[in-house]
């Protein structure tokens, strides 16, 4: 499989969170494969956008690699960071509005989450080639803050640090009226697994293949 670009993710390693999780998106990113997705009229369209991502929550985003960095460099480092890492325990999660989109978020944010994306974020530039003119475009920075655009062009991606917020995504961008409906939906489907806490326990490596498609490529537990 030729990858275009890799990732840094959390994904669950609860075997039901996970099952879960790519079941409402219609696709499991560790084997590439469709999933019995839940008989809910429209829910293929709303998630469409998420489901070539595969279920997890962005560390470091989407990134060509940088000239002279390797694939193998770029495991090894990972298998260095997971050991520096300690675990961060999620008190729980919940089904979220995040602007026109649906989510799982921590209720109530965990101490420790904001400071670790931030490593993960920083330990990874170097591997990270510049973003090219249509990168930025694709991000449309006449939308971002002045913050959020200076961290687009220096970490090619606006939502870092100050600006992270740990989430899941469960659909794309919806109207109004597609939010209200699915957003009950997603809570009876989620409840069964969201009643316990959940341990970011893990760093995942994912890779997108030529068709946009991102698939789990690596996973080190957290050992700090």
């Amino acid at each position: 499989m030729m990858i275009k670009r890799y990732a840094l993710y959390f994904a669950p390693a609860d075997a039901g969170l996970w099952q879960a999780g790519s079941d409402w998106l219609g696709r499991d990113a560790a084997t590439g494969r469709p999933t019995g997705q839940p008989a809910i009229a429209g829910l293929a369209a709303a998630t469409a956008a998420p489901r070539r991502y595969g279920f997890h929550a962005t560390l470091k985003a989407p990134f060509r690699l940088a000239e002279g960095a390797t694939p193998r460099d770029l495991h090894a480092s990972l298998a260095a960071l997971a050991g520096e890492l300690a675990p961060v325990p999620l008190p729980g999660l919940a089904v979220t509005r995040l602007g026109r989109f649906l989510a799982l978020c921590p209720t109530p944010e965990a101490p420790g989450l904001a400071e670790l994306a931030a490593r993960v974020v920083r330990h990874f530039e170097p591997f990270r080639a510049p973003l090219n003119a249509a990168e930025i475009a694709r991000r449309q920075p006449d939308r971002l803050s002045p913050r959020q655009a200076e961290l687009l062009h220096a970490f090619g991606y606006p939502f870092v640090f100050e600006e992270f917020r740990f989430h899941m995504s469960l659909t794309g961008d919806l109207a109004p009226e597609d939010l209200a409906r699915l957003e009950p939906l997603a809570q009876a489907f989620f409840a069964p697994h969201l009643q316990g806490p959940v341990a970011l326990d893990r760093l995942c490596l994912f890779g997108e293949d030529e068709g946009g498609r991102f698939h789990l490529l690596a996973a080190q537990l957290l050992g700090g």
